[in-house]
């Protein structure tokens, strides 16, 4: 059974890196009938509580991401928090020292300090010099006597380590350039080699997918899983996502964190759209997806090594997108809480006038890139009043002709029971011809009328959503307007 995880730090927020990460596993794990499973890698105890990791929980779960593994749903391979594991991971470095692959060492930071300075003055590189690893056993009683503060190192074998990434393909380092590395520092915390190799020979992970970042650490943990004697996951090493500048993505490129996006209105399904794009290739020129179709088109050979470009405005069409499919039904109740936020909802939206609002949905959307563009186009449809835009009154209501041209147009509306678009753009044309004036000039002070702008949706539409009523109203209200101009 394949077995995957994602395993964030607790930040308090869902880096937009991090999340396709996790989708890239979840993707993979449910297209195999695998398992996700959710990890929080934090050593410190005290930061140990749910509420810590909140934000990245909140992140993962509104881009539908469930775990079917982790600190809330519980496993048979928990605790899942790593700072609730400490014995475990004190007492695996422990076998490796009684086995003889790693010992321990009492070199004080300053000393460790010292040595990095003096090679960084004399332009050298500069790694361990395992100034521990053959110490006598009467000096190790004499550092155990006097209570010496103690880490373990790793005893890295000399030799070279390779592995096949199923990315980039066949990958090999020399052991020359690997030092003898810390698995537990002398505070007794471990260091992230021996931690995440632990807890994945623990959890059973088959795939570690993770940032490119990551290749430089993978020599060391498949040292430690030999040693462990253990079967070695596959890896796979997903490119970085890059800002517009191809500089790595970060707060100088905007909003890094998957909870801002959905502070600004864009749908989940769009982002999940968007993210899987990032680095993947489904092998076809197709790009909007639904969930279900990701999940059946996913594979780790379509990701590709090189690193993506994070597009702001490619994320915006993809959310337009969305929201153009999305059955009129449900963009209207994700828009709810947008509408109630800025005063516009009333409680007939959801029974007598749910499918008015639908089709004021339809109207707009279309002019939408995220979910509070709704609010300001629709406003002039949820609002009694509309107040005229002075350029555009200025600019489509001067012409003192107008109010009677608008008096007549209002008698020459169909009633209610034919006031559809077609019909109303018959009798706008129609009056215009009969008046003797160009159809754009009503056009154009009807646009005015109705929403107090210059620009809308087709008016014929917009007025087929107002209504007969609404309409007969505005018009009246822009014919005493005028008359007192």
């Amino acid at each position: 059974m394949i077995r995957v995880r994602f395993a964030p730090s607790p930040t308090g927020y869902l880096h937009v890196g991090g999340a396709r990460t996790a989708l890239f596993n979840w993707l993979f794990a449910r297209r195999h009938g695998g398992a996700f499973i959710l990890r929080i890698e934090d050593t410190d105890a005290e930061r140990s509580s749910w509420d810590m990791v909140a934000g990245i929980v909140d992140g993962l779960r509104w881009l539908g991401l469930d775990w079917d593994e982790g600190p809330d749903t519980g496993g048979p391979h928990g605790p899942y928090f790593q700072s609730q594991r400490l014995d475990r991971y004190r007492a695996m470095a422990e076998r490796l020292v009684v086995d003889g692959l790693a010992y321990y060492c009492y070199c004080s930071p300053d000393r460790l300090k010292a040595k990095r300075d003096e090679a960084e003055q004399a332009g050298r590189a500069w790694k361990y010099d395992r100034a521990c690893c053959e110490l006598t056993p009467d000096r190790i009683a004499a550092f155990e006597a006097g209570a010496a503060p103690r880490a373990i190192r790793f005893r890295v074998p000399p030799g070279r380590t390779s592995f096949d990434d199923l990315v980039h393909g066949h990958i090999e380092f020399d052991h020359e350039h690997l030092e003898d590395f810390v698995l537990l520092r002398s505070d007794q915390h471990p260091t992230y080699q021996l931690s995440v190799v632990v807890d994945d020979i623990d959890m059973e992970i088959t795939h570690v997918v993770r940032g490119d970042d990551h290749i430089s650490n993978t020599p060391k943990q498949l040292l430690l899983y030999a040693a462990f004697r253990q079967p070695i996951p596959r890896f796979a090493h997903v490119p970085l996502i890059l800002g517009p500048d191809k500089k790595r993505l970060s707060k100088r490129h905007g909003a890094t964190s998957v909870t801002e996006y959905r502070r600004r209105g864009y749908l989940p399904e769009a982002m999940v759209n968007f993210l899987s794009l990032l680095g993947w290739s489904p092998g076809a020129d197709r790009e909007v997806f639904t969930r279900d179709e990701l999940v059946a088109a996913f594979t780790l050979e379509g990701i590709s090594g090189g690193n993506a470009v994070f597009n702001p405005e490619k994320l915006d069409w993809f959310n337009a997108q969305q929201m153009q499919r999305m059955p009129a039904a449900e963009l209207a109740g994700r828009l709810e809480p947008w509408l109630r936020e800025s005063g516009l909802w009333e409680d007939r939206y959801a029974t007598a006038d749910r499918a008015w609002l639908e089709r004021l949905v339809d109207l707009i959307r279309p002019r939408m890139k995220r979910l509070p563009d709704f609010l300001d186009q629709a406003r002039p449809f949820l609002v009694d009043t509309v107040e005229y835009d002075p350029a555009a009154g200025e600019k489509y209501l001067s012409d003192p002709t107008l109010a009677d041209h608008l008096r007549v147009l209002a008698d020459e509306l169909p009633p209610a029971d034919r006031f559809q678009p077609d019909q109303i753009e018959a009798a706008v044309r129609r009056t215009a011809e009969r008046r003797r004036v160009k159809a754009a000039t009503l056009i154009h002070a009807l646009r005015v009328a109705m929403t107090g702008r210059s620009v809308s949706p087709g008016i014929f539409d917009v007025l087929a959503v107002l209504g007969p009523d609404r309409v007969r109203d505005r018009l009246d209200r822009v014919h005493h307007f005028l008359a007192s101009s």
